[in-house]
């Protein structure tokens, strides 16, 4: 029986992965250690068998806590999704950002160190640090970034993700820790937050509210609806190379203002409610990944087109509103 530590499980993607990751692996179990900030809802997983799922609130900062949950559970996988990630909220007050992306981390990697090392070795253990494509900062109109690039974080946010991300390679090149670091494009689906953007597109346009969009709405990001990337977590857990970046995208290049553009034209909205807005301080201009590698390495490639996601994404948000 396989045991996971899940970080941020009742958040959006770490909610997916919680379900994922149960229903693929049949005899796993799951601790999900989750604070349950602004962006963290216990509703995410309420419905979740609690005979192989364990919810415990808590901060991945608080060392007593994780080291106690460490030696209860002997955990085999930890996969630390627990994160600040609202770029906005990271301009006004990185502090937070700082503390749980950076700090919590490090907690998080002493106490898995210590843990495993007591057991006299890390066979069989692996650490997921799970990143962002925004580690690589902007790109011009064409080129992808690919895992062996040098990082260039634009706001508070991408730099605690990358100075994350150099934390934890730096235990497995000091201590032969097991660590891989994954690095996705953006996420959309269910269970979303409303403040990203398109949960904000889709809810505004429902309420015929102004979709409020940055500069000249020509910034460019790539989608993975968000199962696909949980599906990707799970390949790197089983078959990820320590030591190993492995980027997840799906080429689904698309500005903002199409996007927003399309959402109006599914819900029979009229394109005047796009609104540009004053832009963002450090706006990145566009984000891409070559992903050539875990589709090399661990034969993994996106499976859910935008427009069938989009789609399912939309009916979920309706009919809730």
């Amino acid at each position: 029986m396989k045991k996971y530590l899940i970080t941020g499980g009742c958040g959006f993607i770490g909610s997916h992965a919680v379900r994922y990751l149960l229903k693929k692996h049949a005899d796993s179990t799951v601790v999900n250690l989750d604070l349950l900030t602004y962006a963290g809802k216990e509703e995410n997983v309420y419905d979740i068998d609690e005979k192989r799922h364990c919810f415990i609130r808590g901060d991945i900062g608080d060392a007593v806590l994780v080291r106690d949950l460490f030696a209860q559970y002997d955990f085999d996988c930890v996969i630390n999704f627990a994160a600040e990630t609202h770029v906005d909220n990271s301009i006004v007050g990185p502090n937070v950002f700082i503390r749980t992306n950076v700090l919590g981390t490090h907690t998080l990697l002493n106490c898995a160190l210590n843990a495993w090392q007591d057991q006299k070795g890390f066979a069989a253990k692996k650490f997921i640090q799970i990143s962002t494509d925004e580690v690589y900062g902007s790109l011009g109109s064409s080129g992808s970034s690919r895992e062996s690039d040098i990082l260039n974080p634009s706001n508070p946010y991408s730099a605690s993700k990358a100075s994350a991300d150099l934390l934890a390679l730096s235990y497995y090149k000091t201590y032969g820790m097991p660590i891989v670091i994954t690095r996705c494009t953006n996420n959309y689906g269910p269970h979303q937050d409303v403040e990203k953007f398109i949960p904000l597109m889709i809810t505004n346009a429902i309420q015929n509210k102004p979709l409020p969009v940055y500069g000249d709405g020509k910034n460019i990001r790539d989608w993975i609806y968000v199962d696909d990337h949980c599906a990707a977590v799970d390949l790197v857990a089983e078959n990820g190379r320590c030591g190993e970046i492995y980027n997840i995208g799906t080429h689904n290049e698309w500005q903002n203002k199409t996007i927003a553009a399309t959402i109006l034209k599914k819900l029979d909205k009229p394109e005047t409610l796009i609104e540009l807005v004053t832009d963002r301080l450090g706006h990145d201009r566009r984000y891409s990944l070559d992903f050539s590698k875990i589709e090399q390495e661990l034969h993994w490639v996106p499976q859910i087109d935008f427009e069938t996601g989009l789609d399912q994404t939309i009916l979920w948000y309706s009919s809730r509103i």
